[in-house]
């Protein structure tokens, strides 16, 4: 048993394991946000877009998000800040982490989720630090990797 991609520090069996195998829904924004990072990291893209609703599924494009996925390899997930505007709207700010290309990128963005007839929906997302720009956090060769795997980034994620 492996730990969860999404950071929680559990097994994926018992973490977005349960979602991504239909074994349960997400009961919160957080939990979707986290599963849907997981999705990702191993290429389920038909999880991600049936966790989609609206705004967010126009101009989906499950191959290019197939083929940019497997293209990347993800560092880590932060979640910054996670929120409830009601029962059934709710927002997460998330940094995701990942190398492209030996260079070291982060997504951070502020989603919205929506719950419909007891399942939650990721319906849009506004990216921080600028719309629509990804920043390119710059890591040292001999710096600690920021996956937290304790090693240097050159003998991690830099290869």
């Amino acid at each position: 048993m492996s730990l969860c991609p999404c950071g929680s520090q559990n097994t994926y069996e018992l973490c977005c394991g349960l979602f991504l195998d239909k074994k349960q829904l997400p009961e919160t924004p957080e939990q979707l946000m986290r599963s849907r990072y997981t999705a990702y990291t191993m290429g389920k893209i038909d999880y991600i877009k049936n966790t989609m609703k609206g705004k967010a599924l126009v101009g989906f494009n499950e191959l290019e998000a197939a083929q940019w996925t497997s293209s990347v390899t993800w560092i880590n997930l932060e979640v910054i800040n996670s929120s409830m505007s009601g029962p059934d709207k709710g927002f997460v700010e998330f940094a995701a982490r990942f190398s492209e290309q030996n260079k070291v990128q982060m997504i951070h963005e502020l989603s919205e989720f929506h719950k419909e007839h007891g399942q939650w929906f990721y319906v849009s997302g506004v990216h921080k630090q600028g719309l629509n720009k990804i920043s390119k956090p710059k890591v040292a060769r001999n710096a600690p990797c920021p996956c937290g795997s304790g090693k240097k980034f050159k003998n991690c994620h830099a290869k």
